[in-house]
């Protein structure tokens, strides 16, 4: 085989993966993609990788950061997307990829995609909740507006209030309401103010627009500087119709401009009209309460006709209270020292003392007849002991052997002999007596004496 190919070119693994790669990215330019997103990660790098499927096939792709601070969204796993980017060779895993320039969700935009998911991000956070919302001034005399000044917003704005309180004053914070650096002015103005300006709330607004328009006041850098600002913050932002994250982020949304501006101020003919009102109220008020109280007083004269015999029938009385408080007090302590006497004789006559003597002697009497029972029952044992030992004595061995009985042991078994069946002639005897032992052999044997 090798004298046969010996013409043909043997390539090296990594040249021939170049040559590949070569090939590869040479046939396909920027191609367009569409499939879902599965194993999707994000690492430190700030790289995105994931694996782009049909139900036939898949294919590894990587959206380098440099491509991903341009996206509105985070990717997820299973999203529909559409893709753009060149297909590339991973040499050091001879694998193909597409590394990613675009990519955006089908059947929904990626504005609208990065919307939804803030929201849902602020929402889990609290930042929407309505008992963190600081309330309105009621007749706020300093006004910062945070706007472009060239727009038609400000002017709406300007107007509705000259026409309805023209001595409140407004502040104007000149930002930039649209394009990539509008966030970061808006947030800057905010902090600005509450930093620099004594000012009761401000306003942020802008005209209406597309979303791409309103973009800067849907992202998460203004929405965390409005709800960390102590000054109230009125958001008032495109048309009715238009919502972003900073209307439901800020402490009161208004629909448009002029709405703002017919919030937070009150009209001067009204407020007028409320405060006659309220005066005409009072002033009829006070007067029923005066002309009230002169007839309490009227009433009142006539009654007081003489005073001095008032005060003399007072006196008397009082003598007469004091006359009949001195008897009361007189019969309550007679009472009071007769129960006390009462109560004496019968603690005499029920004293414990006779009681106590009594318990006394009987105690004695117990005692002594309980030292009594308790010798008796001492006597009583000790004689049933002497009793039990005699007993234990008479039926010990050794008893018996004193009166000339003894017991024979076979040796070397030392077996009891009850009978002379159990020996032989020959055999050894250990006999014991009552005062010593012997050692006897067997002479003779006679299995069939009796006694």
């Amino acid at each position: 085989m090798l004298d046969e190919n010996q013409n043909s070119k043997i390539y090296t693994v990594s040249k021939l993966t170049e040559e590949i790669q070569t090939l590869l990215e040479g046939s396909f330019d920027f191609v367009w993609l569409e499939g879902e997103i599965s194993n999707f990660r994000a690492p430190d790098s700030g790289h995105y990788y994931m694996v782009i499927k049909d139900e036939g096939a898949q294919i590894r792709s990587v959206m380098f950061r440099t491509q991903v601070r341009y996206l509105r969204f985070i990717p997820e796993n299973g999203m529909k997307v559409i893709v753009q980017g060149r297909i590339g060779l991973y040499q050091p895993r001879g694998e193909y990829q597409i590394i990613l320039d675009y990519l955006e969700p089908m059947g929904v935009g990626a504005l609208s995609m990065a919307f939804e998911q803030l929201k849902s991000k602020l929402a889990s956070q609290g930042l929407f909740d309505k008992d963190i919302k600081k309330p309105m001034p009621f007749l706020p005399q300093r006004v910062a507006v945070i706007t472009s000044p060239t727009g038609a917003a400000i002017r709406d704005f300007l107007k509705i209030i000259r026409r309805r309180f023209a001595n409140i004053e407004i502040i104007i914070i000149p930002v930039r309401v649209q394009g990539e650096k509008a966030c970061g002015d808006m947030v800057k103005a905010l902090d600005l103010i509450n930093r620099e300006l004594d000012v009761d709330v401000i306003v942020l607004t802008r005209g209406g627009g597309s979303l791409e328009d309103l973009w800067p006041f849907n992202q998460e850098d203004l929405a965390l500087a409005i709800r960390r600002s102590p000054i109230p913050v009125v958001s008032a932002v495109g048309h009715e119709i238009d919502l972003t994250i900073s209307d439901l982020v800020a402490d009161l949304r208004a629909s448009t401009p002029s709405a703002a501006a017919e919030i937070l101020v009150m009209e001067k003919e009204s407020l007028v009209s409320r405060l006659e009102e309220t005066a005409n109220r009072l002033l009829s008020r006070m007067r029923l309460v005066i002309n009230n109280q002169t007839q309490k007083i009227e009433i009142l004269t006539r009654a007081l006709k003489d005073p001095k015999k008032r005060v003399f029938d007072a006196w008397m009385r009082l003598d007469e209270i004091q006359s009949r408080l001195a008897y009361l007090m007189d019969m309550t302590l007679r009472q009071a020292l007769t129960r006390l006497r009462t109560g004496e004789r019968s603690l005499v006559v029920q004293s414990p003392l006779r009681g106590v003597s009594l318990m006394r002697h009987e105690l004695d009497f117990r005692g002594i007849s309980l030292c009594r029972a308790m010798n008796k029952q001492l006597t009583d044992r000790y004689m049933s002991i002497s009793l039990l030992e005699k007993s234990i004595k008479d039926l010990s061995p050794l008893s018996i052997l004193n009166r000339g009985y003894s017991i024979s042991r076979k040796l070397p078994e030392k077996i009891v002999l009850t009978a002379a069946a159990g020996v032989q002639k020959g055999d050894h005897l250990q006999v014991i007596l009552a005062k010593g032992q012997l050692e006897c052999r067997i002479e003779k044997v006679d299995p069939e004496q009796e006694f």
